[in-house]
């Protein structure tokens, strides 16, 4: 039993943050819901792209640095193309766009991955 505990209380430190590396850029995937359409964007770091009545603003794109082809999280700032406040701002991860996922009524965006280009 104390050995069980012992060996418990060390997995937290075996736990440890993954080194990520910043690429240049990013693809996203767009959902028009009211028309269905579906449009795949390249956007440069630090660059934004209007599609619709939103702007995509991709801040940075990361991706694991021992698996570079491995699961693209980045960071986004979407706003309504006459500059209100932003609709979605935060981390959205490709592998699993639902946990921070932006809530509109008519677009969804979510990341595909990061780009060397």
């Amino acid at each position: 039993m104390i050995r069980a505990l012992a060996f418990l209380a060390l997995l937290p430190g075996a736990a440890s943050a993954q080194e990520a590396l910043s690429q240049p850029g990013g693809e996203l995937r767009v959902l028009d819901k009211v028309t269905g359409q579906v449009s795949d964007v390249t956007i440069a770091s630090g660059r934004a792209e209007a599609l619709g009545r939103l702007v995509i603003q991709l801040n940075e794109c990361r991706v694991p640095a021992d698996n570079p082809s491995g699961d693209a999280f980045a960071e986004l700032t979407v706003t309504y193309a006459n500059g209100e406040t932003p609709v979605f701002s935060g981390w959205m991860i490709a592998s699993s766009p639902a946990l921070n996922a932006m809530d509109h009524p008519r677009y969804d965006v979510w990341v595909m991955r990061c780009t060397n280009a």
